[in-house]
């Protein structure tokens, strides 16, 4: 991937790769990896976090937990899609919004934790609310790319070494993945900040500082939570981003959505139920990117029937809000 940014250097680059591989490693862990001293380390996060909107939090995998996830299309009159959008993100159960269509449409990806959530939202609240003219819900089926392994593994500024040296050591578990009702406090700490220490984490939990460590690593190893990374990817030379719904031949969708999972600019790829068949976010540098991107690299892809291209105006919410901007 070719990144140009006048903000960003390799080393924040690398610094931002090594958050995604563990986002709660320690800064002389990564200093020592990267080859710069932990105080070194510690000011490029601070610097990244107050211009870059950088912030690394743990985030529930719907998809390990065997709950449902969906991504909404609302279609909205334009002096409505900017408050729809904020309350949507003031909602626990969404994850990433954007203003789309020149800002008459609404992409929202959110994750129901109950029925009665998903039922609350997509026939109580949504239908009632003024200004709003369409809702298309997908929901999504199989995970292609995104999640755990998130778009600065692309980046390519870690060798395989480096990023073996960064992932925590493995932990035995048993048993699916779970959040059981007593690591809520614990979870919902980590939401708000995934490299908190374990003396708030005790805090905030009621439990020993043994008993969180041994808890949080279950919960990391088993898959049911991940810590992620935001950050506003304008920094590293990508400036447009756009949502694609793609419709794939059937006997070819698993071939497709592998081959999506490769390309640079994909950074999240996933199988949905729905008129398309699957739902890709793209992160490219500028609109003549993203031409090239469709026309040479989707368009010569085998098994793609029809692609709809909806780009994003803003993002109002990636996995925390409000956001700085």
């Amino acid at each position: 991937m070719t990144l140009e940014s006048p903000t960003v250097d390799a080393l924040d680059l690398r610094l931002l790769a090594a958050l995604e591989v563990d986002g709660r490693a320690p800064f002389s862990r990564i200093g020592a990896v990267l080859g710069v001293s932990d105080q070194t380390v510690a000011r490029r996060y601070r610097r990244l976090c107050a211009e870059a909107g950088l912030r690394v939090v743990a985030v529930r995998d719907a998809q390990r937990l065997g709950q449902d996830q969906w991504t909404l299309r609302l279609r909205c009159a334009p002096d409505g899609a900017e408050p729809i959008a904020q309350a949507l993100a003031r909602r626990p159960d969404t994850n990433w919004i954007g203003l789309a269509s020149g800002g008459t449409e609404i992409v929202c990806m959110t994750r129901p934790r109950s029925p009665g959530d998903h039922d609350d939202l997509l026939l109580g609240k949504l239908p009632r609310t003024p200004r709003l003219v369409e809702i298309r819900a997908h929901q999504f089926l199989h995970r292609f790319f995104g999640g755990p392994t998130g778009w600065a593994s692309k980046f390519g500024v870690l060798t395989d070494d480096e990023t073996a040296a960064l992932r925590p050591g493995p932990v035995a578990t048993t048993g699916p993945a779970r959040i059981d009702p007593e690591d809520e406090p614990l979870v919902a700490a980590l939401e708000r900040d995934g490299r908190a220490a374990y003396p708030e984490l005790q805090r905030a939990t009621g439990r020993s500082e043994s008993a969180v460590k041994r808890r949080l690593s279950g919960l990391l190893a088993s898959g049911a939570v991940y810590i992620d990374v935001e950050y506003h990817k304008e920094i590293v030379g990508h400036h447009r981003a756009a949502a694609l719904w793609i419709t794939a031949e059937p006997a070819r969708l698993q071939n497709v959505g592998e081959a999506l999972a490769t390309h640079d600019e994909v950074a999240y790829a996933a199988a949905t139920a729905g008129p398309s068949n699957i739902f890709v976010t793209v992160v490219v540098r500028d609109t003549a990117h993203l031409y090239a991107y469709l026309s040479r690299t989707i368009g010569s892809l085998d098994g793609v029937r029809h692609v709809e291209t909806t780009p994003y105006l803003r993002s109002v919410k990636q996995l925390t809000y409000p956001q700085s901007r």
